[in-house]
């Protein structure tokens, strides 16, 4: 086994999750996302597209330390304590984004059967992507990976 994978096993053990880093790439945004989540608490892994890699990670580690503390996570339900200031919710990712987006994923899990959620956080200024004024480019950085590219309005 190589010395990344060995290093994911590790961190996983460890800390109950690893977590990748995928740089921007021309016009892709960039991305984080947690393998283990499954294994260690039984619950979906999450992804965040679009913050830079120190906010991401934090974000990722936020949410395994409070799924360790027995926190429990919907979709489409408001949650204050990832962005300061800021609500999120967050979104089942469809399979079909699992190839393009997860891989060290299925070489974790063997297959496509995982869970994944995304967290959808709002711009510096408090718009959403679902809102009508939402600005273009960040709807094209914070691409939306559920089945339809889609997200229901979460209810307050």
């Amino acid at each position: 086994m190589d010395l990344y994978k060995q290093k994911a096993l590790d961190d996983i053990e460890e800390y109950g999750c690893h977590i990748l880093q995928v740089m921007e790439e021309g016009k892709e945004p960039p991305f984080s996302y947690s393998i283990g989540m499954a294994t260690t608490y039984q619950k979906p892994d999450l992804c965040v597209i679009g913050l830079k890699e120190p906010m991401a990670k934090f974000v990722i580690n936020e949410y395994a330390l409070m799924l360790k503390d027995g926190e429990n996570f919907e979709i489409r339900k408001w949650y204050s304590a990832f962005l300061e200031g800021f609500d999120v919710c967050f979104e089942n990712v469809a399979e079909k984004h699992f190839r393009k987006y997860f891989g060290w994923g299925l070489w974790y899990y063997k297959e496509l059967k995982f869970q994944m959620l995304q967290l959808i956080y709002p711009t510096t200024s408090g718009i959403y992507p679902w809102e009508e004024h939402a600005p273009q480019d960040f709807m094209e950085w914070q691409i939306i990976l559920t089945k339809d590219g889609e997200i229901r309005f979460p209810e307050k």
